[in-house]
């Protein structure tokens, strides 16, 4: 009897370390397997998704949304391990967006200015450009000057907001401003404005696909440079100058002005 007892304990036990040994493996497989298969952060990019050729959606092939800053975001996406999930926002509820950490990062065409330093944090400049008036041909308009007495369509909470109410003080004109870029476009070939100002690289897109429309230079160039916003006080963005410090070194910056600003 004692033994029959015995005998039972010892296969109880058996079945017992069995059953551990073969958990701990199981433990071990998961472990490993976890190892190669870390998560990327996730961040969420706010952009306005009507300037063109640095972010803009060609409807035509897919509600995509594409460009210069998309492709430069999800390059440096790729520096610091993050994957970039770009969202379409309104221009000038984008700096609001990231105060309230609706995003986490902003790059659209956005040029850093006094007002929007003292709420969020910029990186380095990624891209210079010049402003320019955009005009119908017929409009008889061809310098500041002949802009008095006209309206000028600006992008709402844009450095073309501020340029264009100074203009407008100095020539006697009104400024209007539009939540969107082809609004500005949309009204002038309407009537409804008489001129816009855009940078130089958003004009040529307008240019190349409307032969009513020309250009010429605002005559006192603004500093404008873009930069890539981010939260006040966010470790993002030395994280982010550090990577656009390597893609420029490494020609990629050079290679997304080649292929969407045609800049040789």
């Amino acid at each position: 009897m004692k033994n029959k007892f015995f005998m039972l304990m010892l296969v109880l036990v058996i079945g017992v370390l069995a059953a551990c040994g073969a958990k701990d493996k199981a433990s071990d497989k998961n472990s490993n397997a976890n190892e190669g298969t870390e998560q990327k952060q996730v961040l969420k990019v706010g952009t306005s998704s009507d300037y063109a050729p640095f972010e803009y959606v060609d409807a035509a092939k897919s509600e995509d949304i594409i460009g210069f800053d998309i492709d430069l975001i999800k390059l440096v996406g790729d520096k610091i391990g993050a994957e970039m999930q770009v969202q379409d926002i309104d221009f000038n509820s984008l700096v609001p967006a990231l105060q309230a950490g609706k995003v986490d990062v902003v790059i659209s065409g956005m040029s850093p200015n006094e007002e929007r330093e003292k709420v969020v944090d910029f990186s380095d400049k990624y891209n210079q450009t010049e402003q320019v008036f955009i005009v119908k041909k017929d409009s008889g308009i061809k310098k500041e000057a002949d802009l008095a007495g006209k309206k000028i369509g600006v992008q709402n909470a844009s450095i073309q907001e501020t340029l264009g109410n100074k203009i407008a003080k100095e020539v006697d004109a009104t400024v209007e401003g539009r939540t969107r870029i082809p609004e500005i476009v949309q009204d002038m070939m309407s009537k409804r404005l008489d001129a816009g100002i855009v940078e130089s690289g958003v004009a040529k897109g307008y240019l190349d696909t409307n032969d009513k429309l020309e250009a010429f230079p605002v005559k006192e160039q603004p500093e404008d440079f873009k930069a890539i916003a981010v939260q006040k006080g966010s470790d993002l963005k030395d994280k982010i100058n550090k990577a656009l410090k390597e893609l420029a070194a490494e020609g990629k910056i050079q290679e997304l002005e080649e292929k969407w600003l045609k800049v040789k």
